[in-house]
Formats: C-alpha cells, sequence, structure tokens
C-alpha cells in the first residue's frame, strides 16, 4: 500500500470517527455535563437559599426568645405584685381581726373587773354588815335594812 493513501484513508476514517463523536458520543456527554452544572448550580442556588433560612430562623428564635423573656419578666413582675398584695391584704386582714380580738378581750376584761367589783362590794357589804352587827352589839337584818345596804354598795 501506499503511504499516502493509508494517510488519505486513516485522515477519512479519522474524520469519520470525529463526525460519529461530535454527532453521537459528543452530544450526550455535553448534555450531561450540562445537567451536572445545572443540578451543581441549582444545588448551590438552594444551600444558598437554606443559609438565608437558617439567618432569618436564628434571628426569628432569638426575636420570639427575647419576646419570651419579657412576658416571663412582666409575669415575674406582676405575680410579685400580686404577691405583695396580697401580703398587704393579709396584713390589713390580721390588723382588723387583731384590733377586733383586742376589742373583744378589752370588753371581756372589763365585764370580769365589772364582776369582780360586784363581788367585791357584795363581799365588802358582807364584812360591813358583820363588824356593824358585832360593834353595834346586835345582828342587822339585810332585808330590814336593804335600803341602806343599798346606799353603802353604792357608796363603796
Amino acid at each position: 500500500m501506499n503511504i499516502n493513501a493509508t494517510l488519505l484513508a486513516q485522515t477519512i476514517m479519522f474524520a469519520l470517527f470525529v463526525w460519529f463523536c461530535m454527532k453521537f458520543v459528543w452530544t450526550p456527554i455535553v448534555a450531561a455535563l450540562d445537567e451536572r452544572k445545572k443540578q451543581i448550580a441549582d444545588g448551590l442556588a438552594e444551600a444558598e437559599r437554606a443559609k438565608h433560612d437558617l439567618e432569618l430562623a436564628a434571628k426569628r428564635s432569638a426575636e420570639l426568645l427575647r419576646e419570651a423573656k419579657e412576658k416571663a419578666g412582666d409575669i415575674v413582675a406582676n405575680s410579685e405584685k400580686r404577691a405583695s398584695e396580697i401580703v398587704e391584704e393579709a396584713k390589713t386582714q390580721a390588723k382588723v381581726e387583731g384590733g377586733r380580738i383586742i376589742a373583744g378581750a378589752k370588753a371581756e376584761i372589763d365585764q370580769e373587773v365589772f364582776r369582780a367589783k360586784e363581788q367585791l362590794r357584795t363581799q365588802v357589804s358582807s364584812i360591813a354588815l358583820a363588824g356593824a352587827s358585832k360593834i353595834l352589839g346586835r345582828e342587822i337584818d339585810a332585808k330590814a335594812h336593804s335600803d341602806l345596804l343599798d346606799k353603802l354598795v353604792a357608796e363603796i
């Protein structure tokens, strides 16, 4: 064979091989590469969106946490205020109850003092009658001299 014919045949075969590769092999490879390039771009875009969403979620969670802390602080302040109001109400009620108990005790003491004075007057009048009867040497009738005894008790 002639080297020129071989070279020509190899050039034609190479050209056919290049055409065949361009027509049937290169197009699917380029399509697959374009598809892969699109998937990578979509993945990067999705990652960027996810990163942005994560930042938004972090900001939102920080905001919710701040609001929750504010609400908790308000609740604590209100409960402390209510607790102090309840303590003040209890103090007021205790003072009123204490005053009522003291007034009742004073009234009871006054009654006891009055009864003791009455008993004492009765005993003093009995002792006075006994002493007067011994001094006079005769017995004094309490029923007969009731007016005199009543005046004596009233004076004592």
